[in-house]
């Protein structure tokens, strides 16, 4: 059975307790998912590259830069200097710049992701597809926690598998997006491989991170029949 990876949205996760959460997270997550917003791309302002540094004191796990903003050159070099393991453009923001970013991003040694909105199609990325180490599709729209779910995004997820098998490409597929126990079952089916867990499917399940990693678990395999494997 494929393992499926989980990635924190620290964006969620409650400041106040961040090296307790972290320490705990380290010994369970696959990797950490961080959001940087400009408030132009989508309408708010969240982490940033100093939020990054700040991760890097407590945590050596990997760390996926997720970049909703409309200049991404602006912050690629800081995010090369951070070694951040994938830097993640959306599709929507790059055309014009998308051969330059990924040649940029994999000479310094790190993975390029690229980010689709929920209404842009698979298509848009053909002309650089074979280059890509992951592929993040929305399952929201982004900005905000607590979005609505949008089932229609995951026919894009099975597009996606097939297109890898196809072709023998070798990105990671990835969901990002109100993944809890209403939608765990329906995102199995799909079969990303890594899901994006935030608010409503870990940091808001209890006051206490280890008991909301058991019950995100118990979720996951109740809906699903299968287990989340830790580390």
């Amino acid at each position: 059975m494929p393992k499926v990876e989980i990635s924190p949205s620290l964006m969620t996760m409650d400041l106040d307790k961040f090296s307790q959460q972290l320490t705990f997270l380290d010994q369970h997550a696959g990797s950490y998912h961080i959001d940087i917003m400009d408030g132009h791309f989508v309408p708010n302002i969240t982490l940033s590259p100093w939020f990054i540094q700040e991760v890097r004191k407590v945590s050596d796990l990997p760390l996926s830069a997720h970049l909703m903003v409309t200049d991404p050159v602006f912050w690629v070099d800081q995010l090369i200097e951070l070694k951040c393991h994938y830097i993640c453009l959306h599709a929507e923001v790059i055309n014009g710049l998308a051969f330059r970013l990924i040649d940029k991003i994999h000479n310094a040694g790190l993975g390029v992701g690229i980010v689709l909105n929920p209404e842009t199609p698979v298509s848009v990325i053909f002309p650089y597809i074979n280059l890509l180490d992951k592929v993040t599709i929305m399952t929201v729209d982004p900005g905000f926690a607590g979005q609505p779910f949008l089932e229609s995004t995951l026919a894009k997820i099975v597009e996606l598998r097939e297109l890898r098998q196809d072709y023998a490409y070798r990105y990671l597929i990835e969901m990002d997006g109100s993944s809890s126990r209403k939608t765990f079952k329906r995102i199995d089916a799909a079969g990303p491989d890594i899901y994006v867990v935030g608010r409503s499917g870990l940091f808001g399940l209890s006051d206490d991170i280890a008991e909301s990693w058991q019950i995100m678990c118990r979720d996951y395999t109740d809906m699903t029949g299968k287990i989340l494997p830790d580390l």
